[in-house]
Order: structure tokens, then sequence, then C-alpha cells
């Protein structure tokens, strides 16, 4: 069998897509010694960052070339049993496609993206979900929120779950704040947040939330760091930042690599996730596999992911996000607590798993006559 899969998103700092395509084919490598592997990459220290052993191939980093004629190009070259995407296909497409759809927010909540963007992913992605031969999504709630909006049953789409990577582990806290103080300047204790900043990760919010736990408790020493480079109407956040009048005690540190991730978050007091909308939630996993104690929202596919394990809260709500903060920061036997049950939730995911029910999709598709691929229409419908 030959499997392959879009991987532009390696080493072009796209955050969740880029290490969703990374970590499964680093699982795949674990796991199946007798498929063969083509990755489609858009620079060459990415092809680096694949694999030994898997095929390689380049495609451009734009993506009008690489939908519009790069990807059809090399998959007539390549003649492979399937191409494995993320949201969209190629226009020109000669092999079936397996689509994963994190979550459905640009049709739900199309005011978190520039219009042009909204407008792009309705059109591309309902396309390439009505031409794919299996739909892959994360999370119950985006297989739910898929179906809807699509007019689908929900057993045509399949839920493989992301995980934290296996480098995301305990580390001493003492050296893990000497290793950021370092690196960053920043002196514990700090409150930890990671995410592009965007109107959807909700980051006005947290610094409206962390500026009134200082107001309530001016003796706190806690500082905030967001982690995560500036997305659309970022400087939104930067200019809240300021406004709070803590400016100084807020820290941007833009894109941080994986080394710098998981001394962040081993060095924090605890991590704080107020997204408005997630089809998974992967910073929150990844603290909890770091044994860090977790405050997020509870909408969208974060509670599920949480389970019990995190502190709650309405991420609309500047209140209840405070509250959460004030808890775990005053509480440090609640700190400790929610630490342990976070690394055993964390440990209810695994890339392996994932890989193997993904490999699993895989044959299904590669072998149609044993179960026939769905046809489906191209229509679908939001109610708001």
């Amino acid at each position: 069998m030959r499997f392959s899969v879009d991987a532009h998103a390696i080493g072009c700092h796209l955050t969740g897509n880029e290490v969703y395509v990374r970590s499964l084919l680093d699982a795949f490598a674990a796991v199946d010694d007798n498929s063969e592997f083509v990755a489609y990459v858009a620079t060459r220290e990415a092809a680096r960052a694949v694999p030994p052993g898997f095929l390689t191939r380049r495609v451009s980093r734009n993506p009008f070339l690489r939908l519009g004629s790069d990807l059809s190009r090399q998959l007539r070259r390549d003649r492979p049993d399937l191409i494995h995407v993320q949201y969209t296909a190629p226009l020109a497409c000669p092999a079936p496609i397996v689509v994963s759809v994190h979550d459905v927010s640009f049709l739900e909540h199309p005011g978190f993206f520039p219009a042009a963007r909204a407008l792009q992913l309705r059109l591309t992605v309902g396309r390439t979900v009505a031409r794919a031969a299996r739909i892959v999504t994360v999370s119950e709630f985006s297989r739910r929120a898929i179906a809807r909006v699509y007019g689908l049953d929900e057993e045509e789409i399949i839920v493989v779950p992301n995980a934290a990577a296996t480098h995301f582990r305990p580390l001493p806290h003492t050296s893990a704040t000497a290793w950021v103080w370092r690196q960053f300047g920043i002196t514990p204790p700090f409150v930890l947040n990671v995410g592009d900043l965007q109107p959807r990760k909700n980051q006005v919010g947290l610094i409206r939330a962390f500026a009134e736990m200082i107001r309530a408790f001016p003796q706190l020493p806690h500082h905030l760091v967001l982690a995560g480079k500036e997305g659309w109407r970022g400087g939104a956040v930067r200019s809240e930042a300021l406004e709070s009048g803590l400016a100084e005690r807020i820290h941007f540190l833009g894109f941080v690599s994986d080394e710098e991730l998981l001394h962040l978050y081993n060095a924090c007091e605890f991590f704080v996730f107020p997204s408005l909308y997630e089809g998974f939630g992967l910073p929150v996993i990844e603290a909890m596999a770091c044994g860090r104690p977790v405050a997020c929202s509870d909408g969208s596919a974060v509670a599920e992911v949480a389970d019990g394990a995190a502190i709650l809260f309405d991420a609309h709500s500047t209140a209840e996000i405070t509250r959460a903060m004030l808890d775990l920061a005053l509480d440090s036997e609640l700190r400790a607590r929610t630490g342990r049950l976070g690394l055993q939730r964390a440990a209810h995911f695994s890339w392996r798993r994932s890989a193997e029910k993904m490999l699993a999709v895989y044959h299904e598709v590669a072998r149609p006559a044993e179960r026939p691929l769905p046809v489906r229409r191209a229509s679908f419908s939001v109610s708001n």
C-alpha cells in the first residue's frame, strides 16, 4: 500500500495543523513497517522532519499553486492508494481522499475569521467533504458539528483524537523555572497560555481576568505569559495588555519551539485556556501531560477533552475566569490535585493508538470492495 499525506504545514508555524500531521507521520513510522508513505512538504527543512524511509515531494507554500496544480501533478506521478489532507483537497484529485476536519468554526462562528478566509473555507471544505472517501475529526463535539452543518449521519465521521507528543512530560519544576528565566527573563510564579493571538483564543478575556485577579489580591506576584504567534487581530491583545495597567507583568513570547514549550509548561504555576471554540484543544492535554494544573473553558470540545481533570469556567465571563485563576493561585492543594488528575487524563490519549486507528481508515479506503465508499452531496447549512 502507498499512502500519501499533504504535510505542507510542517515547518510553516501552522501550530495545531503542523503538530497534527507531524505527530501522525512519526507514529506511522513506529507502527507500520509494511506500507509506503509519501509526504508532500513545502520546504527542504520540512523534509528533514519527515521520518526516515518516507518519500518526500516538494509542493508550493502558495495554497493556490499547491491545491491548483502541484499536489495533483505529484499524485498523478506517485499513484498512491489515497491522499490524506487537512480541510482541503486539491482541485483535481486523482486519488481517493481522506480528509481531517478538526472543527467547523468557520461555519458556526465566521466572525472569528477574516471574511475572505471564512468564505474560502466555506467553499473548499464543503467541496472536499462531499468528495471524501472518509471524513475524520478529533472529538465527539466536532463529529456532531460536522454532521449537523453538512447534513451527514454521525456514523459517517470517524473520531481519531489528538494526543500530547511524547516529549511533553513532567520535569523538575525548579530546573524548568530556572531554564525559563535564562531563556526569557521571566521570574516565577507565572500563568501560562498557549495559542495564536486571535479572537477565537480569547486572550483579551484572559488579560482582563488576570488584571481582575491582581486587583482583588494585589499581593499576588504572578506574571502572565502568552506563547503564540500573532494572528488575525492579534494587535487587540497587545492593546489590552497596555490598557490593563499590568503591561510589565504580561509577556508576549511569539512562536516558541517544542523545547521552549516543554519548559514553559513545566515552569508555569498553572495553565489557562479560555478559548471560545475548539475542535479539540491540544494545549490542554500538553499541559496536563507535563503535570501542570489546568483551568479551561467549559464549551466546545475543551470540556470533553479535559473530562473533569481541569477547573472549568464560562469563557465569556471575566468573573468566572478570574475565580478559576484565583482558586488555583491561592490553593496549593487544589493545584496539586488538579495536576495529578491532568496527568491521568493525558494518559488516555496516545498518538500511537490514534495512528493505528487512522491506518485502519486508510486500509478501508484503499480496499473499497470490502466497504463501499460513500457518495455525498455538496450542500450544507448552518443554523445560528
